[in-house]
């Protein structure tokens, strides 16, 4: 049976890795004989320009009866003053998908250590997931805003730190079996009912450890040894700081996908990165981090291993020969790379 599979392009650079992404997944389409039915539709600033809306009626359909959904990037000056931004299709799709689950690999391709930040001893071998809760806390709470003061609430409920820790322990349980769940009990009411829960939902998974990390020290054990790291588990807040912290590790986020996932619905696959409107359009914008996120997708929501490791091993493979976009110090194309990743998995 055919699989549905949603693009959703959006804006700047968006469309040109989206379509890098889609010309490697066809490719895998006739080499595994799969059978995927992949249709566009107008989501960010492009539905705002076509439909008036950030997350047009037609794409939230589509969206919702899709079986995996593809996302290229959002945004650009060009809707600052918009009466709806194009982030706000993002935040309204997460809600209306359930999409509670953000999962973020990180690992240092040894073609590009010399980009990182951090010292080569300390980042080659680096390999680590940040599991950030996506649809509570803050950032959902109740909000007050006065000419003198303001408030934001942080709630969480414990059935929603239970489905995000045990999501944490599932990944887990297909890497090193550790998981790091990260807080602030020290100070927050939340983070003392996160412990708690994390502590309970942790005995349904003997064969894994559990350790927890106050958030400002576990930022700083990214930075100095983030090789200590395998599942990292977190609120939407602490989630978004360390997620974007741990990012920068390899030197670009060009290369960084990610994935959402609700409890039951499709899950989305998208960059990390944003819309880069200031390359957009000019054939340079690095294409692996969407490239990537298919290949995410054909293995959480497809369980084709195969397919997604000879794609990752593809990317290597090119990398290794020396052939990089100019956010990696190189002077490929996006067309190049992406000729060249053909190049690999046909064997040619």
């Amino acid at each position: 049976m055919s699989k549905r599979i949603v693009a959703l392009p959006g804006d700047g650079i968006g469309t040109e890795i989206m379509d890098s992404a889609l010309t490697i997944l066809e490719e895998i389409m006739v080499q595994d004989n799969l059978d995927f039915d992949i249709e566009h539709f107008a989501f960010g600033g492009a539905g705002i320009d076509e439909k008036g809306d950030p997350l047009p009626e037609e794409t939230l359909n589509a969206c919702e009866n899709a079986d995996a959904i593809l996302l290229g990037a959002i945004g650009g000056p060009k809707w600052d003053n918009a009466p709806k931004r194009p982030e706000q299709g993002l935040l309204g799709l997460r809600k209306a998908l359930g999409l509670f689950a953000n999962i973020r690999p990180i690992s240092v391709p040894d073609a590009v250590i010399h980009l990182s930040p951090l010292k080569e001893e300390n980042v080659r071998g680096v390999d680590f997931v940040v599991v950030r809760e996506l649809t509570g806390g803050i950032y959902f709470g109740e909000k007050k805003l006065g000419e003198t003061e303001a408030s934001d609430l942080c709630t969480y409920s414990k059935g929603e730190i239970q489905r995000i820790i045990r999501k944490a322990f599932e990944i887990a349980r297909t890497r090193k079996k550790k998981v790091t769940s990260v807080d602030k009990a020290n100070v927050l009411a939340t983070s003392k009912l996160w412990r708690k829960t994390a502590e309970e939902v942790a005995q349904e998974f003997p064969d894994c450890t559990l350790e927890h990390q106050l958030v400002d020290s576990a930022a700083m054990v990214m930075i100095q040894k983030p090789k200590a790291f395998d599942v990292i588990v977190t609120e939407n807040l602490f989630g978004d700081i360390l997620s974007d912290e741990a990012s920068v590790i390899p030197g670009s986020l060009g290369m960084m996908p990610s994935a959402s996932h609700s409890e039951s619905g499709p899950s989305l696959y998208e960059p990390i990165h944003g819309s880069a409107p200031d390359i957009a359009n000019q054939n340079i914008a690095n294409p692996m981090s969407m490239i990537l996120s298919a290949a995410m997708m054909l293995r959480q929501s497809f369980s084709l291993e195969s397919s997604a490791k000879k794609i990752e091993d593809a990317c290597d493979r090119v990398m290794n020969q020396g052939i990089l976009t100019t956010d990696l110090g190189g002077k490929a194309t996006t067309t190049d790379f992406t000729e060249s990743v053909l190049k690999e998995l046909r064997g040619a």
